[in-house]
């Protein structure tokens, strides 16, 4: 599903989608509860959802989605430099961001991975989220946690390093272990967190302290 204010932006995504043959778009809607009207009655694996929309905007339609059972998978889409609600939207769920004038690889690179389980996290994301922290928009740390005590060191390890927006081989290079371990740790420390995808699990690091911002 397409969701977007803006008709010429939901024609324009639609058209790159429906180019695919693996891809099809199951429904547009041009605000969040819209969005949510058409999810109850469609069958929708991916939800590509723009965050400023008249109405139900779209951070509120992401939390409510995601929440739902089955969830199907929120992009947010957004004018990244000038979004303040980028955190918010993947802290109530979102699987990850794609920038309004990405090209059309990119989209349906995007929409394929997030499909697939896994999240969109570039080293762009993190790099905002630790500017968010930074800059004080966001609060850090909470030592008092209880999902702390529920992983391990080298979870914890894991945690940290994949905050950072590095991937499984990053982290393995930079723990001196092999990537099929680090997914093994990933896949165990997510449940641990209440996390669904790599997205979520760094939020959850910086909310637990575990990554800071570099100042």
């Amino acid at each position: 599903m397409v969701v977007d204010d803006q008709a010429m932006v939901r024609a324009g995504v639609c058209a790159i989608v429906g180019s695919q043959a693996d891809l099809t778009v199951v429904a547009e809607a041009a605000d969040g509860a819209t969005a949510l009207t058409m999810a109850a009655e469609a069958r929708l694996d991916v939800v590509l959802m723009d965050v400023r929309m008249p109405g139900m905007d779209g951070l509120t339609a992401t939390a409510q989605l995601t929440a739902a059972d089955p969830a199907p998978r929120v992009i947010v889409l957004t004018t990244f430099h000038q979004d303040a609600y980028v955190y918010q939207a993947l802290k109530a769920g979102a699987s990850g961001f794609l920038l309004k004038d990405s090209d059309p690889a990119t989209l349906v690179a995007a929409i394929r991975t997030v499909a697939a389980g896994e999240a969109m996290l570039s080293p762009a994301v993190t790099k905002r989220l630790i500017d968010a922290f930074a800059t004080g928009v966001v609060s850090s740390a909470n030592q008092d946690d209880p999902r702390l005590a529920r992983l391990t060191p080298r979870e914890r390890e894991v945690l940290t390093e994949l905050a950072k927006g590095l991937s499984n081989a990053e982290v393995g290079a930079a723990l001196g272990i092999g990537a099929g371990t680090v997914k093994a740790h990933v896949n165990a420390l997510l449940p641990k967190l209440g996390a669904r995808d790599r997205v979520q699990a760094t939020i959850v690091a910086y909310d637990l302290g575990l990554a800071r911002p570099r100042v």
